[in-house]
This record gives structure tokens, sequence and C-alpha cells, in this order.
């Protein structure tokens, strides 16, 4: 792979994965705008990896209280608040990860083929619709809902105070963006501004979620890595790194730009693109 495609696919994901308008989406359409092949499984793995330190390292602070909780679980330490919320993060990941096995298994076969025009080949989603068109219909779609609940939701809930009900709820939300388009960050994020997070508050809530999901989806890609003898080592390392850094200035960039501006940036991008991709494609 040259160094080009690596970074472009780096940033894409670095960028995509957080802000709330589809990394699955847009990192599909790069075989249809390049001449660039599919990445492979280990180029996925490596670009997860980066996502997920870089969580790790924006949000340490969170991360060190969720850990003092899980270690307060099994009995090592006292740390009861830590340990309400690290299991409704535990509650928030159990539907994304239900949903995730059952498309594995075939359970939602029929009902995927029905009701979103997809086909499932051996847990992977296959459109019978122009995947193009799936994906401009979920921007879309998602993008209003991002702007009804950012426009009407309250702003008086923190982190801090998420029930299980809440954790629940997003949970929820997030199991539906395995349909590209949907935007994991962008569908958690129109769930907890209409719960009555703030918009700061809704996309912390949303990255402190997509820990265990962002490390299960590399977990899950594992297999793939090694019935496909993948050898790209130093492909992946870049591709890592790259993505790492991506990923941790736009988390910065979208922490400070919520404290004093709306969703509506995102919204507008999320048609517009939308739009572009019916009328191009």
């Amino acid at each position: 792979m040259t160094f080009l495609q690596l970074l472009l696919i780096a940033v894409v994901q670095g960028i995509t994965e957080f802000l709330p308008i589809s990394s699955s989406g847009h990192l599909i359409l790069i075989p249809y705008l390049t001449d660039f092949s599919d990445q492979g499984p280990l180029i996925d793995v490596a670009v997860h990896v980066g996502s997920l330190l870089a969580i790790i390292v924006y949000f340490f602070k969170d991360v060190v209280v969720l850990a003092r909780g899980g270690f307060a679980s099994i009995g090592i330490g006292q740390a009861p608040e830590a340990r309400k919320l690290f299991w409704w993060i535990v509650l928030g990941t159990i539907p994304a990860v239900v949903f995730g096995l059952s498309i594995k298994m075939g359970l939602f076969n029929g009902i995927a083929e029905s009701v979103f025009g997809v086909t499932i080949v051996d847990g992977d989603l296959m459109a019978s619709i122009r995947f193009t068109d799936l994906i401009a219909f979920n921007l879309i779609f998602y993008g209003i809902l991002l702007g009804v609940a950012d426009f009407f939701g309250r702003e008086d809930k923190v982190f801090e105070n998420m029930t299980w009900r809440d954790g629940l709820l997003v949970g929820l939300a997030q199991a539906l963006a395995i349909i590209p388009g949907t935007s994991r960050s962008g569908v958690t994020m129109t769930a907890a501004r209409a719960l009555g997070y703030s918009r700061f508050e809704s996309a912390r809530f949303s990255f402190l979620l997509s820990i265990p999901a962002v490390a299960g989806a590399g977990v899950l890609i594992v297999p793939e890595i090694f019935e496909a003898g993948a050898t790209l080592a130093w492909d992946a390392l870049i591709a890592g790194v790259l993505t790492f850094i991506a990923a941790f200035l736009t988390m910065a960039f979208l922490m400070n730009f919520l404290k004093k501006a709306s969703m509506l940036v995102f919204v507008i991008y999320r048609i517009a693109m939308g739009v572009a991709l019916l009328a191009l494609f």
C-alpha cells in the first residue's frame, strides 16, 4: 500500500469515527471515489487500535475512573460511584454485542432484507439496493434526527449522573450503527441529546461508550487476519499511528467546538453529502 492510501484511510477513519457523520459510510466510499483497492483486515484492526488509543489518551481521567469501577466490581478497592458508571457502560455495550452476534449468526437475515434492503452473507452486510443509496438514505435520515434532538433536547444532565436507563437507551441506539451511513457517534449523541445531556456531555458519553465497542470491533476482525495470512505489519503500524493522530485532534476539536456551537453544521453536512451521493451515483 502506498503512503497516500494509508494516509487517506487513517485521516478518514480518525476524523469520521468521532464526528457524527459516519465513518463506515466514508470508508466504504473510498474505493468508489479512488483507484485504491480494499485495505484488508489488518489495516482495519490497525485503524481501530489507533482510534481506541486516542480515546483512552484524551479521556484518560474518565478511563481511570471507569477502570477503578471495574476493579471495585471484583473486590479491588472501594469506588461505588465509579462502579455504577462502569456497569452502566457495560449495560450500554450489550445491545451492540447482541445485535452484532445475531447478524453473524444470520438471525436477522429476513428482517434486514425486507426492511433495509440488505442481504447478510457470512455475517457481512450486502446491499440489494445500491450501497451508495443505502448510505445516502441513512446519512440524511439520521442527520435529520440529530438536528431535531439537538434543537429540542434539554441540557441538564452530565455523564457522572448517568442512570442504567440512559446507558441502555444510548446503547440500543449504538446498535443501529452497524448499518452503513448511520454513524456510531452520531446516533449515540442523538440519543444522549434526546435524553437531556448537553452537547459536550453527549459527545463525552458517546466516546466513553465507544471504548468497548471499538475494542470489540477490532477483536472481531482478528480471525480474518489469520485467514487472510496478512503480512502488512509495517503498513498497519503506519496506519495505526496516523489514525491515532487524526482521531486525537478530531476529539480535541469537537469537544471544544460543542462548548460554544450546535450540531447544525454536521446535520447540514450529512444531508448535503446524502443528496450528493443520490445525485452522483
